[in-house]
C-alpha cells in the first residue's frame, strides 16, 4: 500500500504489543520500521529504466527478509533512542513493525515477492487497493486513542477492525470475480485466467480483466452492498505476444516487463511500439494505461524506457464518480 499507510500499520501492531509506559515510543519505532521496506524505491539506474520496478516489493518485502530489517531498523534508531529503551525492546518493536510490511502489500494488486528466494512468484491478493482512506483511518483513529489513553487496548482493537476490513475485502473480491465469471459465461467466452482488482480507494467499485483465446476483455463491476451488481462494459484488446528479439537489451526488458505485470500485456492502441500493463487504468472500464515501456525500437542497443500516463481530466472523474454510485 501507500508508505503511510504502511508505517500506520507498523505503529498499531507495535503500540499492541507495547506497555503503557512505551507506548508513545512504540508508535515512532513501529512506524519508522514499517517504512522501512520500501527505501528499496531508491533502488535504481540511469542506465537500466526497468530496474526500480524490478526490485520494487522484492527482497525487502519477502518474509525471510524480515529478521534482517527489523534488525537494521533497529540499529539505525538505537542512537536516537537508546536513552529511553533497551536495543532488545527496540529491536521487538522493529521486528513487528518491520513484518507488516510486505504481508500488507501482498494484500493489493502490485505484486510482492513474499517467498523470495525460494520463488520469484508476484503474490497479490487483490482485496484492497493501494491507497484506501478507510483502512488508513481506522488506523490513524486507534493510534491517536492508544496516545491519548496510554493503553493498548485502543490499538489492539484498530488492528481487529482493519483485519476485518481486509476480510470484506475478501468478500468483495470473491463477489466481483464471480459476476466477471457470469459475464463471461454469457458472452459465451471460455476464460484462460481472469483477475479483478478493486479501483482506487473504495471496495465497491472493482476491475475486471480477463483472457479468452488471446483476447483481454475488460468490464467494471460494482459489487453492490444492498442492490444487484452493475456492469459497466469495457473495451477488449489483443494480448501480446512476444516475438525474439535480436535486440539482447529489448529483449531482456520486454521479458522484465511481461513477469512484472504478470503477462496481462497489450499493445498500446494509441502509441506504436508502446506495451502497457493492462491490470490498471483510471477507469474500471478503460484500456487507457497507467504505465507501460516504449520498445525504442529506432535505437537498437538501449534500454526499454518506462512512461506513465496520467488522465486528470474532469471528465475521466465524474465517470469514474458515476460508476462508483452506481449511475448510467
Amino acid at each position: 500500500m501507500d508508505i503511510i499507510t504502511q508505517g500506520l500499520l507498523g505503529a498499531t501492531l507495535a503500540q499492541a504489543a507495547s506497555k503503557q509506559r512505551d507506548t508513545c515510543i512504540a508508535t515512532v519505532v513501529g512506524f519508522a520500521a514499517a517504512m522501512l521496506a520500501d527505501a528499496d524505491i531508491l533502488i535504481r539506474s540511469t542506465n537500466d529504466p526497468l530496474l526500480n520496478i524490478e526490485f520494487h516489493r522484492h527482497f525487502s518485502h519477502s518474509l525471510i527478509f524480515i529478521p534482517i530489517g527489523g534488525l537494521l531498523a533497529a540499529v539505525i534508531l538505537w542512537p536516537f533512542l537508546r536513552k529511553h529503551l533497551s536495543f532488545g525492546r527496540i529491536l521487538f518493536f522493529t521486528l513487528l513493525g518491520y513484518a507488516t510490511s510486505g504481508l500488507l502489500d501482498a494484500c493489493t494488486s502490485y505484486g510482492t515477492q513474499l517467498l523470495w528466494p525460494f520463488s520469484d512468484a508476484r503474490i497479490a491478493w487483490r482485496i484492497i487497493a493501494i491507497i484506501d482512506p478507510v483502512f488508513s483511518l481506522i488506523l490513524i483513529i486507534a493510534i491517536i486513542f492508544t496516545i491519548r489513553k496510554r493503553k493498548p487496548r485502543a490499538s489492539q482493537i484498530g488492528l481487529l477492525l482493519a483485519g476485518s476490513y481486509l476480510l470484506f475485502g475478501f468478500w468483495q473480491h470473491q463477489n466481483a470475480f464471480d459476476a466477471a465469471t457470469r459475464l463471461a459465461e454469457q458472452r459465451g467466452h471460455t476464460v484462460d485466467r481472469m483477475m479483478v482488482k478493486p479501483t482506487m480507494a473504495n471496495l465497491v467499485l472493482w476491475r475486471s480483466v480477463y483472457e479468452s483465446e488471446g483476447i483481454f476483455f475488460v468490464d467494471g463491476i460494482r459489487v453492490g452492498l444492498w442492490s444487484e451488481n452493475r456492469i459497466y462494459a469495457g473495451g477488449q484488446a489483443k494480448r501480446y505476444i512476444p516475438e525474439l528479439n535480436p535486440d539482447a537489451a529489448l529483449q531482456h526488458d520486454i521479458e522484465r516487463f511481461l513477469y512484472f505485470s504478470e503477462d496481462y500485456v497489450i499493445t498500446d492502441l494509441e502509441r506504436e511500439n508502446v506495451l502497457v500493463d493492462l491490470r490498471y487504468s483510471m477507469l474500471p472500464n478503460g484500456l487507457s494505461p497507467l504505465w507501460g515501456i516504449d520498445m525504442n525500437v529506432d535505437t537498437p542497443g538501449q534500454h526499454a524506457q518506462f512512461i506513465n500516463f496520467r488522465d486528470r481530466s474532469s471528465n475521466t472523474r465524474q465517470r469514474f464518480i458515476g460508476m462508483l454510485l452506481g449511475q448510467d
